[in-house]
């Protein structure tokens, strides 16, 4: 059976996770958009907006699932504490999770096991082993983005070096007085990818997130303007993009163990 849709655009306060196989369609997220032909995972948070059009969907060709739940489930467990570290939830479309076939096994028993809990006759254990079942497969997704990221090195250490370019103009530009430091969805938009998955590749490729790495540069930037200039720490401040000078100095020392006028007349 075959048949047609508009395109939809949807949003919920709902979690939604999906996996699907050969099926003709598209789904959009964000700026991009992937076929579900590709055999990949989506993961998407309440409140975000999403849209899907199939134009044929062939029902018996079609595989895989599709999981949504309300966040009060997991409120009270330690996965409702630490959800928002699943930073793929904020992945664009063309991000998405490809899973190998042995990965693909292992997700799926989880959902069975989820479904299985779902379709039995409920009782007070039911909704644990739901939320731990859960868990475990937002670990092993984490996992998987991981050898993603390791895969597709070549091409990350490109964006490694994009990124670290666009830092360096940015730091050499008047944004930085005028705009302050700039965002993660602002480094992400310049590289046409998403924020949360440039501070994960990042962290993959270099040990450190995207906010280490602006951090980092504007330490050593500060730290020139310190020695080679006469300014004053407020004016250097205010040149590094901080709106009171306290910022600075607080952040100055934490990353150097000493406030920005002990390190000048240190040296």
């Amino acid at each position: 059976m075959k048949y047609s849709l508009d395109r939809v655009k949807f949003t919920s306060d709902l979690y939604f996770l999906a996996l699907k196989r050969r099926i003709s369609g598209s789904f959009l997220y964000g700026r991009s958009s992937y076929d579900y032909q590709e055999g990949t995972m989506v993961f998407i948070a309440p409140g975000q907006v999403a849209s899907f059009s199939p134009p044929s969907i062939d029902d018996e060709s079609g595989e895989g699932w599709s999981l949504l739940f309300h966040p009060d489930l997991i409120r009270k467990s330690e996965l409702g504490k630490t959800i928002n570290s699943f930073s793929f939830f904020n992945y664009e479309a063309n991000e998405a999770l490809h899973l190998s076939d042995r990965e693909r096994v292992s997700i799926n028993h989880l959902v069975a096991n989820i479904e299985l809990e779902i379709t039995e006759r409920i009782d007070r254990h039911s909704n644990e082993i739901i939320v731990q079942n859960l868990h475990t497969l937002f670990k092993y997704c984490l996992r998987y983005y991981e050898r993603q990221f390791y895969v597709r090195s070549d091409f990350n250490k490109d964006i490694v070096t994009r990124f670290e370019n666009f830092l360096q103009n940015y730091f050499s530009s008047n944004e930085l007085s005028e705009n302050g430091l700039p965002s993660l969805k602002t480094c992400g938009e310049a590289l046409n990818i998403s924020g949360a998955y440039l501070s994960d590749l990042l962290r993959v490729e270099t040990g450190k997130s995207a906010t280490e790495h602006i951090y980092d540069l504007l330490i050593e930037r500060a730290k020139t303007k310190l020695l080679s200039t006469d300014d004053t720490i407020s004016q250097i401040a205010f040149t590094m993009g901080f709106e009171y000078p306290q910022n600075f100095t607080k952040l100055f020392k934490q990353k150097t163990g000493m406030s920005p006028s002990a390190y000048r007349n240190l040296n």
